[in-house]
């Protein structure tokens, strides 16, 4: 089979791409993946419960939902959707090559323009506890779920030693009575000034050579923390109704090894205010180039602005 647009992902930025594409009637098809690096399509909103900062829901939209309705409106306006996963590429020309999972040995699909929007995958801990109490207590997302109920004035945690737990950090102290911050090493990792803005902070408290060992709740909920000082062995018990993961995520970039330019971490690394990647013909959008925000708005509006710049693209 060959299209003239090839859409490798299936959350807001896959999608967006693909309404914008399919409305601009370039016949885009979408592989949404079987369950391609172990999240299921729709991308990391399927596992989130209540999203609340997605514009135009008032009273929030599960996350599965909002993926679901997604996908229905890329239908609606023609975009062929596969559920299948794309396990090879060759970019070195165009047209591009594709294989599917299986069927490596058969003969390529082909493209001439290809999106990728894989995105990326936050890295969990595997604490024990951790899978029952997953979007139940325990989130890799303070932006997205800080402020739901469970964890208004409570005492929240943060695991993690960088910016992003910083901010992770000071960010919750809207919403929790008080907010731990677990370090494993004995300082900071963050820059200067967002270090010292965690100190400073009258509602942040750092443990630092501390990690945590088991979240422990009720069955339903989180709530609290057994902790071990990595300098005298001591296992302690630290009250925590909400736990948030601030080490790091993997972009879904392993498919493109060494075929386009990414960042020490995995990024795809676009023109700056575009999706072009260093290959012609060839886009990013999405978590899969964006490690700053990370949000599906976010993702949407880059999604957006390079199907709107496109629509003449001589695909």
């Amino acid at each position: 089979m060959h299209s003239k647009v090839v859409i490798i992902g299936s959350g807001p930025a896959a999608h967006t791409a693909a309404v914008y594409l399919a409305r601009a009637e370039l016949k885009p098809v979408l592989y949404e993946g079987m369950l391609a690096n172990g999240i299921a399509a729709g991308g990391q909103l399927t596992t989130t419960t209540d999203v609340e900062n997605y514009p135009g829901f008032p009273d929030g939209i599960g996350g599965q939902e909002l993926m679901e309705a997604m996908r229905a409106q890329s239908e609606r306006f023609g975009t062929v959707i596969v559920t299948e996963t794309v396990a090879k590429v060759d970019l070195s020309k165009r047209p591009f090559k594709y294989w599917l999972e299986d069927a490596e040995d058969a003969e390529p699909d082909t493209a001439d323009a290809l999106i990728i929007a894989t995105g990326a995958s936050a890295r969990r801990l595997n604490l024990p506890g951790e899978d029952v109490y997953w979007q139940s207590g325990i989130s890799a997302c303070a932006v997205c779920d800080g402020a739901v109920p469970i964890f208004r004035n409570k005492p929240l945690a943060v695991i993690g030693g960088g910016d992003s737990a910083a901010e992770e950090a000071i960010f919750l102290t809207k919403y929790g009575s008080g907010v731990t911050v677990l370090v494993r090493k004995d300082k900071l990792r963050a820059s200067n000034i967002m270090a010292k803005r965690l100190i400073a902070h009258p509602k942040v408290k750092i443990l630092y050579n501390t990690v945590a060992i088991e979240g422990k709740g009720d069955g339903k909920l989180l709530q609290s923390l057994a902790i071990k000082n990595l300098v005298t062995g001591e296992v302690s018990e630290l009250p925590a109704n909400g736990l948030f993961y601030a080490v790091g995520h993997d972009p879904a970039t392993a498919l493109f090894k060494e075929q386009i330019e990414t960042d020490e971490e995995g990024y795809i690394i676009t023109t700056p205010g575009t999706s072009y990647t260093n290959v012609k013909g060839v886009f990013a959008a999405g978590d899969v180039q964006d490690k700053r925000y990370r949000q599906a708005i976010t993702s949407a509006g880059m999604s957006a602005s390079f199907a709107q710049v496109n629509y003449n693209y001589n695909f």
